[in-house]
């Protein structure tokens, strides 16, 4: 018989979606989810979106006192759990990053809050030591890590698709070095990769996801397949975050599809430099790095496909699978 275990609706295209979307399918043959909707993502403006979705959330959350089962949360909104519905629930943290409230300064009061009540649950998960370190420091001690997983099926893949064609669909020429710069979106320093290499001939930034800060370079905002044959038409990726990232899946992809990276060490970004031996850029000597980056592709990134390529769905489903049975 199944586990029955709540989460959040995995409804969205950020890394915790996806992380939240892979934890369900990696467990699905011993866990029955069920699921309450995620409204934070359906308010089109963000001030004080928090509390919009806290408020609309709390029925839901006060229906699901009465219920047997384990809870896996990433939300908030476990400040509306009771004490006894905190026991059973494993809470997922993938970062925390006061740039990104939409609800100061509340907001940042009610992350306190959650800091204080999380020794309550039965376990914290984080996805990089840097996270778990950050907990353990505000007294959170039953922390763990499970960090973020790879289908190496689809990996191996993207591995072998026609780089040459790839690079003609994406419009790169021979002589031309395609940057990987991220998302472009707030605070993943798009804006300051591309200002670095706006006068490097030959150099061109590219850039994926939803666009939120209007970046007019090379940018697609494209569907799984195509994100992929991206990638695989890059030759160097930079990544500059101004804000403290969880473990960035669009730099982990980038490195097993073989693209060498530069990588500012900040929280979580950090541990997944150490772990894959990729430095950090200089903004003086950014274009150099790049060529030296782009010229090493194929013989730089042998380590660093292994020491990821680790963290399989296998992996994954093990240190979930057996989290949860302890728990419940």
């Amino acid at each position: 018989m199944k586990r029955i275990v709540y989460s959040m609706e995995p409804v969205g295209r950020t890394g915790g979606r996806v992380y939240l979307r892979m934890l369900h399918e990696a467990t699905a043959d011993d866990v029955e989810w069920r699921t309450v909707p995620d409204h934070k993502r359906t308010y089109r403006v963000r001030r004080w979106r928090k509390l919009r979705h806290l408020t609309r959330l709390a029925p839901s959350i006060r229906a699901l006192d009465s219920t047997t089962g384990i809870f896996m949360w990433d939300d908030l909104s476990l400040l509306l759990f009771t004490p006894e519905m905190r026991a059973r629930t494993v809470f997922l943290l993938h970062h925390y990053e006061p740039l990104q409230h939409d609800s100061a300064p509340v907001e940042a009061m009610l992350w306190e809050h959650l800091f204080r009540v999380l020794p309550q649950c039965a376990a914290v998960v984080c996805v990089a030591p840097y996270w778990a370190g950050f907990l353990q420091a505000r007294g959170v001690r039953n922390v763990r890590v499970i960090y973020n997983a790879f289908d190496m099926a689809e990996v191996e893949r993207a591995r072998g698709f026609d780089r040459t064609e790839c690079r003609a669909e994406f419009g790169l020429s021979p002589d031309t070095i395609g940057v990987y710069a991220g998302k472009a979106v707030h605070w993943k320093g798009t804006e300051e990769v591309s200002a670095a290499l706006a006068d490097a001939p030959g150099l061109r930034v590219i850039t994926s996801g939803s666009n939120t800060i209007g970046f007019d370079g090379a940018h697609y905002d494209v569907e799984r397949e195509r994100y992929l044959r991206l990638l695989c038409a890059c030759d160097v990726g930079v990544f500059l975050p101004q804000m403290r990232e969880g473990w960035s899946r669009c730099a982990a992809e980038a490195l097993l599809l073989g693209l060498p990276c530069l990588i500012r060490p900040v929280a979580g970004l950090g541990d997944l430099a150490a772990l894959t031996g990729q430095p950090a850029p200089d903004l003086v000597r950014l274009p150099a790095q790049v060529r030296k980056g782009a010229a090493a592709r194929q013989t730089e990134t042998k380590a660093a496909y292994e020491a990821l390529a680790r963290f399989d769905l296998n992996y994954f489903g093990n240190a979930w699978g057996d989290l949860l049975a302890r728990v419940a």
